[in-house]
Formats: structure tokens, sequence, C-alpha cells
């Protein structure tokens, strides 16, 4: 920047004839003192070399430019610590109005007409650049005349680093609203349950001992109210125990492996009452669910029947596999795992069941379909295919159970592989058929003799995988290894057709 631009700077190395080479000597040889410091409080600016002041302009701010009164650029500085701008350089001899964004084009024009009228109270403003790289960022201004001929500097802090930390905090508020909203909704939802379900529960602190929560059941059932139960402690609400015990006895029985319930008497309604508990943490504090229960005996009996038949599902030798409506896997137990040389449960669980069946989905449909249009099909002949490709022939016989509105299905299966041997093969033929082959003796050669006797079994085999699908066409090809089209042609040729198409 020209020295000429600097009057003050050149007025003063003018005053009493001293020159500047003199001056600068003077102040070699004299340490400055407190006269020194007054430059800046006096309004007078100490000698600043035009090749140290850009520098100085630069370091004191982000970017720095210089404008003339109609807002063309005539020099442009960028701080060399801060190179986010891009090629800002490119903007000098251009309309700084050609940088901005519509929306701060007036804002420049208004602060320019302040500026003019009173230049030395005019307040820093905000402004957002654009060029062609469609790249945006903020810049906030203060404004300073630099010389006779009208120019003005502006040095401007980028605000980009505000504008980020902003966005978080607005990001980080929206985030904490929709947690709020989340969380009232899941509260909302768990006080309907809690006053909605028939279940006794309760949910204690494991520190305290006193209730957290409490269903409306189970308020009831001890012969208090939702409002004044909670924060009570636990153990009043028992005959003769006390808090240390009560608590003991429930952390150890929800760490215990044991099914059965620790039993108690209410203190208010005299009840026997039995008390499954399970322990969880939540946020960081322990906390007890307990389920609540009444009459021991019908509990005890169906406790004893669950453990049968738990015991049976785990130890029998057939095997066991319960699925959902569809077919999926659901559990399955040991017997069914020796079969298909599966591992463990987890290598079957959520795979359908028709995975392992020789004929894939078509027996899954048929079994599925005949056991939920009438509760259940006996027995039901295929193979099943183990992990490894192998086949054993096998029957099973499937359940339809939807007892508690949740559809499901239990399959029992058996391995058939050993008396397969000894097993008479193909359908069941009538005495009619038979009959009629009988009679082809001493009429008809042996070959003949044999077709006649094939398409009677043909046709046994065709009306017996229509009636088993249903007459599901589609299906009954699949289960006789035919092409639609083949058994389209075998019904029409054994008068088959007459049957309602699927």
């Amino acid at each position: 920047m020209p020295a000429e631009d600097y009057p003050a700077s050149r007025a003063h190395q003018e005053d009493g004839g001293i020159s500047h080479g003199q001056q600068n000597a003077q102040k070699a040889a004299k340490p400055m003192t407190s006269r020194g410091t007054k430059y800046w409080s006096s309004g007078s600016i100490p000698l600043i070399g035009p090749d140290v002041l850009g520098g100085i302009i630069s370091k004191a701010s982000d970017v720095a430019i210089v404008i003339s009164e109609t807002g063309t650029v005539l020099s442009v500085l960028v701080n060399p610590d801060h190179r986010g701008f891009g090629k800002i350089e490119e903007w000098e001899g251009h309309d700084i109005r050609e940088f901005l964004t519509i929306e701060s084009v007036p804002k420049l024009d208004l602060q320019l007409q302040r500026f003019m009228e009173e230049s030395d109270d005019v307040s820093a403003i905000e402004l957002n650049h654009t060029d062609a790289r469609i790249l945006e960022f903020p810049i906030r201004y203060s404004f300073h005349v630099i010389g006779p001929d009208g120019a003005i500097l502006m040095l401007g802090r980028d605000l980009r680093p505000v504008a980020e930390m902003q966005q978080q905090l607005v990001q980080a508020q929206m985030a904490l609203e929709r947690d709020y909203e989340a969380q009232r909704e899941y509260d909302t939802r768990f006080r309907v349950l809690m006053e909605a379900t028939t279940e006794a529960f309760v949910f204690v602190s494991h520190s305290s001992g006193r209730i957290v929560e409490i269903s409306a059941a189970a308020a009831a059932l001890f012969g208090g109210n939702v409002a004044d139960m909670r924060g009570g402690s636990f153990a009043q609400e028992f005959d003769s125990r006390r808090r240390s015990e009560l608590m003991a006895n429930l952390v150890a029985q929800s760490m215990s492996d044991s099914q059965k319930p620790l039993e108690l008497t209410t203190h208010r309604t005299k009840k026997t009452v039995q008390i499954s508990p399970i322990s969880f943490r939540a946020a960081g504090e322990r906390t007890l669910l307990c389920r609540i229960t009444t009459g021991a005996e019908e509990q005890a009996g169906g406790s004893d029947m669950a453990d049968y038949l738990q015991s049976m599902f785990e130890r029998g030798v057939e095997a066991i596999v319960f699925t959902d409506a569809d077919g999926g896997i659901v559990t399955a137990n040991e017997g069914f795992l020796n079969l298909i040389d599966a591992s463990h449960t987890s290598r079957v669980t959520g795979r359908s069941l028709g995975d392992y069946l020789a004929r894939g989905s078509v027996d899954l449909k048929v079994l599925i379909e005949n056991a939920r249009r009438v509760g259940q099909m006996r027995i039901y002949s295929t193979k099943l295919v183990s992990e490894f490709g192998g086949q054993v022939a096998v029957e099973l016989s499937a359940t339809w159970l939807d007892d508690d509105g949740s559809p499901s299905m239990v399959f029992v299966i058996r391995d058939a592989s050993r008396a397969e041997a000894v097993r008479q093969s193909g359908p069941v033929i009538d005495d009619d058929s038979v009959q009629s082959v009988i009679e082809l003796v001493g009429s008809a050669t042996l070959k003949e003799i044999v077709s006649e006797t094939n398409d009677v079994v043909e046709k046994k085999c065709i009306e017996t995988a229509v009636e088993l699908t249903r007459n599901n066409r589609v299906a009954a090809a699949e289960m006789l290894g035919l092409s639609r089209q083949s058994l389209y042609v075998k019904l029409r040729k054994y008068g088959l057709l007459a049957r309602d198409s699927d």
C-alpha cells in the first residue's frame, strides 16, 4: 500500500523539520518512555512502514478488504493462518456486491451510506459471501477510512466457527426435544399399561426397598391404591417381614435358577401370594420387577405340568419343533437337532421348517393348510434333509395352536427310516382297481397288464397329491415332480379335470 495513503504519518515526519532518519536515530538512542505509550491514547499512531502495515492488518483480522466508495474491491488481504476462503484475491477489480448473497447487498449499501454520513459511529455488520464454486461463508466487518481518496478498509472476522457451533447447539436442542417427546410417549404407554393390565406387578428399588411403581391390580391385591403405595416400603405390605430380610430373599431368588416363587402373606388383605422377582439395572439403578400371583395350589399344579412338558421337550426321543403360523422355526429340541445334524438351536431358529423337508415349501404348505383347516394332521410321510444334504425318512404330525390369539404350529417328527424298509410303498389301491387288473390275465399280454397297472397306480398317486394339496395344481405338480403342463395332460387322461381348479 503506497506511503502517500498515510497523510497522518507523513505529517508526523515533517513536524519540527526533523527527518525520518533523525527520528529513528533518536528512538535508537533513547529507550521508549511513557511518552511512547501516549501515541495510542492521544490519537497519534506510531510510524508504521507500508511493508509492515499489510502484515499487521492481515494478522489482526481473518480477511481485510479495501474498497472504494462505490464498492469496487481495490485490495484483498487474507490472514496467512486462515486459508478457508478459497482464492478471494481474484475479487480485486470487481464490485464486491458480485460476491455477496442477495440479502447481503442491501445491508452493504445501507452501511456505506451511513459510513459516508457519520464515519465515527458505524457499527459492524455481518455479510454472507458467495463465489462461483457455490461456497458461502459469513463475515463480520468493521469499516475504517484509510485515505483522502475515500478508500474504506473492511476488517472481517470469519463467523463460520460461530455458525457451526450455533448449528450444533440447535441440533443438540432438537435431539433433546426428540428424546423428551420419546420419553413422554414411553412414559404414557407405561402408565396406561400399568393401569390396564390384569397382572400384578411391582417395581422395587434394590437399594432402598421402596416401591418405585405398582400396577393397579397389585395395589388392589394389597388393599391399597397406587398413589398412596408408590414410594412406600415394600416390606410393610407383608406380615412379619423386615426390609433387609425381604430384599435379601428377593435378590437371592432373582439370581437363582429355581423357578419356585417366594410365598408371603399380605398385611392388609391376609392373602397368600407368590412373588417371582426379576432383577435388572436401568440408568445405573438396580431394580426388582416382582410379579405377584395368588392361588398356591393352582400355581403349583400348573408349574408341575409346565415342568413335565419342559422335560419331555428337552429329553424326549421324538423330534419336536415349534414354528410360527408361516412355518418359521421358533424353537426345537435335541431330537430335531440330531435328525438334521445341527450343532445348536441357534442354527435353526428363524429359518423355515420347509428348508429341512425334501419337497420344501410343498410339504410345509400341505402340513400347515391341513392342520389349520381341521386343527391337526396326524401322519404325513416325507423325508428330512440334514445340514449336510443327507436325507432320512420321517413321519410328521402337526397341531395348530391358536389358544392365546397368536397362531403357531407344533410338529412332532418320528424317524421312519427303519420301518420304511418293510413298509409297503406306493399308494393304496382299492379292490376294484386290483380286480380290473386280475381280469386282464389270460386276455392280455404281460406287457399290457403291467401298463394297465402303471395307469392305476399313476391315477391313484395323482388323486392323492391333488387331495393333499386341496386341488392346488401347482403344488401337486411340484409334489409329483411334474411340470404343470404334464399334470394337466394326465388329469385329462384320467378324467380328473372335473375337480374345481384352485
